[in-house]
């Protein structure tokens, strides 16, 4: 008999499961944060067929009456030099560069745009119904928004670990997903960036942001969407290297490793700032081959908690 949380008659639909096993988690040809490779055990778990679409984070604001941190003028006492002026609702946009640009500096096409949250998700001018995203994933959800819909559900959010042999499938050491190669036989089998970022988007995959759900084939799982489309959120706070279980080697597997400290996380970038990041992983539509190969189930990333952007969503995990 399974569990009823708030008022859902059944919180396991639209969830796979997954068995637990041992895996190699990580990857030591791409970026160094995902390294070293190490042997990881988990539980076995349920875990959402796709991620929360904004058909269903509706259904939980209206159910709760909840309001997002996007929804929420950020208070200037968390946010030193802050100028008064920003002090207003609203989130990180992403806007396409009509030419080439700096790929180092993320300023030149991410913009803080007011008005813009989950219901307004390209910016305050967008709307669910007109642009048909209802079945899209939800997108301008902060780390505080993921867990509150979690707890809703009865549910939990990944981590780090659990995420990363989800998505994988079931295939040992492969570099994506389904594979090896990012498109055999010039297969589009998630939603990345084809061409050059941020001002060259080839579409090749059908899509120009996000698509709907269940777009792209399966994994080995039965999951969809691990790949591409959206960044995750995970519970694990960011470390810049990964657990390893003392000692090594393939009989040495780390059970169930639950990530870093908060007072690790903190971005040394920017030190008048204490706040928190998380491990985000998955990739999004904006990833493409020219930057940010990050549409693999070995890319994480670190994103501050009370970030909201049009590239990251989440789904959830239950335990049992």
């Amino acid at each position: 008999m399974t569990e009823t949380l708030s008022g859902h008659s059944d919180n396991l639909i639209g969830m796979v499961h997954v068995p637990g096993g041992t895996f190699t988690m990580g990857s030591e040809r791409f970026y160094p944060e995902e390294a070293p490779l190490r042997r990881v055990s988990v539980d076995a778990f349920w875990i959402d067929e796709t991620p929360v679409t904004n058909r269903q984070f509706a259904r939980f604001v209206e159910e709760t009456g909840y309001v997002t941190v996007a929804e929420i003028a950020p208070d200037p006492k968390d946010y030193p030099g802050m100028p008064p002026e920003m002090a207003q609702p609203g989130s990180l946009v992403f806007h396409k560069t009509s030419t080439p640009v700096d790929t180092s500096n993320p300023g030149n096409w991410w913009r803080f745009d007011f008005g813009s949250s989950w219901r307004h998700p390209h910016g305050p001018g967008s709307d669910l119904d007109e642009l048909e995203l209802w079945d899209h994933p939800v997108v301008q959800i902060s780390h505080a928004d993921a867990e509150a819909y979690a707890t809703w559900a009865g549910k939990d959010l990944p981590t780090e670990a659990e995420w990363e042999f989800a998505a994988r499938g079931g295939l040992e050491g492969a570099e994506f997903a389904w594979g090896d190669e990012l498109a055999p036989g010039g297969q589009m089998l998630a939603n990345y960036w084809q061409g050059l970022f941020p001002f060259a988007n080839l579409c090749l995959d059908g899509w120009e942001r996000t698509s709907p759900v269940r777009s792209f084939p399966a994994n080995g799982y039965g999951l969809y969407d691990m790949i591409g489309n959206t960044w995750e959120w995970t519970r694990d706070w960011w470390s810049e290297k990964p657990e390893v279980k003392k000692g090594g080697g393939s009989c040495c597997a780390l059970s169930n490793p639950k990530g870093g400290r908060l007072k690790d996380s903190f971005d040394p970038a920017q030190p008048q700032v204490r706040i928190g990041r998380k491990v985000i992983k998955g990739g999004s539509h904006l990833c493409a081959e020219n930057y940010c190969q990050r549409y693999r189930p070995a890319a994480r990333h670190p994103e501050m908690i009370d970030t909201a952007t049009s590239h990251i969503g989440f789904r959830c995990v239950v335990r049992r």
